[in-house]
């Protein structure tokens, strides 16, 4: 039997469960859920880590130079079952390591490392990705938390996405397949803004390589959840028509591109991590209501 590990400070609660290390509830003190409950009638899903490719692949199909292999949409991690080594008041580290049944797919000898931590209002998250085999190994990686839209006790008011940079990225459409086109358009901000509509996710996920490092979610006059991101220069935006939840997902990756062919190397932002090597990559998140 597995158990989930709890945060506590004075401002938040926190719960992160042993398969995929994803975050199960965000607690104000006041007892306020933040994340989406996983209420499979729009997605079962919470707070998944998206490893070894960010998205899908041209027919759900990877390679490593001569290595081929079937993989589903956001890789293998989020369905693995994590140890937790470390747990304290504040502080909780997962650890996922390669085995014979991840090897079989992708063939490295990995370490992923996911902590927890809170601080008064913060909530910071971070990935460790360590390669311990003897070539450079490919990868993407990347957060895909869900919370709640409309926001709590600000159900009637107007919400966006404020990037603190104020610039207007450029968007990457995404095709019905989960396939990105090759060329990009103007995307929808304004002035660093933009308003959360249905209207917006009619054709699936918001993708904007090169997006941001901060931003806030926020209620016109009320709550607002602050973000930063380390290495992750993706971002997208995904809902459900209709869903009662916002995803927030900064990435270093994304999908294949039309026309892509399989190996993982030759994927949009690709990292390669040398023999021996590690990466981190992480968000941290401040709430405000």
């Amino acid at each position: 039997m597995t158990s989930n590990c709890v945060l506590s400070s004075d401002y938040l609660s926190l719960s992160v469960a042993e398969i995929g290390a994803e975050m199960q509830y965000l607690r104000t003190h006041s007892g306020v859920d933040l994340l989406w409950h996983g209420d499979p009638t729009f997605w079962s899903g919470r707070a998944p880590v998206l490893f070894p490719i960010v998205g899908r692949a041209v027919d759900d199909k990877i390679a490593v130079g001569d290595h081929n292999a079937d993989m589903a949409q956001h890789g293998i991690a989020r369905r693995r079952a994590f140890t937790l080594e470390e747990q304290s008041a504040l502080h909780c580290r997962h650890v996922l390591r390669a085995d014979h049944e991840t090897l079989t797919q992708y063939p490295f000898d990995f370490t992923l490392q996911l902590t927890h931590t809170l601080s008064d209002a913060t909530l910071t998250v971070t990935a460790r990705i360590e390669n311990h085999s003897e070539a450079p190994m490919p990868f993407g990686f990347g957060f895909h938390p869900a919370f709640r839209w409309p926001l709590p006790g600000a159900e009637e008011q107007r919400h966006a996405i404020q990037l603190l940079s104020g610039n207007n990225p450029d968007q990457q459409p995404l095709q019905s397949d989960g396939l990105l086109e090759p060329s990009r358009i103007e995307g929808p901000f304004v002035d660093g803004r933009l308003d959360i509509q249905e209207a917006l996710f009619k054709d699936g996920a918001l993708v904007f390589p090169n997006g941001t490092d901060a931003l806030r979610y926020c209620a016109e006059n009320g709550p607002r959840l602050s973000f930063t991101f380390h290495n992750l220069p993706d971002l997208a935006f995904w809902k459900p028509v209709d869903a009662p939840f916002l995803c927030i997902e900064p990435w270093h990756g994304t999908a294949s591109l039309v026309g892509d062919g399989p190996q993982i190397s030759q994927r949009p932002n690709s990292v390669t991590l040398a023999a021996g090597d590690a990466k981190e990559f992480g968000f941290c998140v401040t709430v405000e209501i």
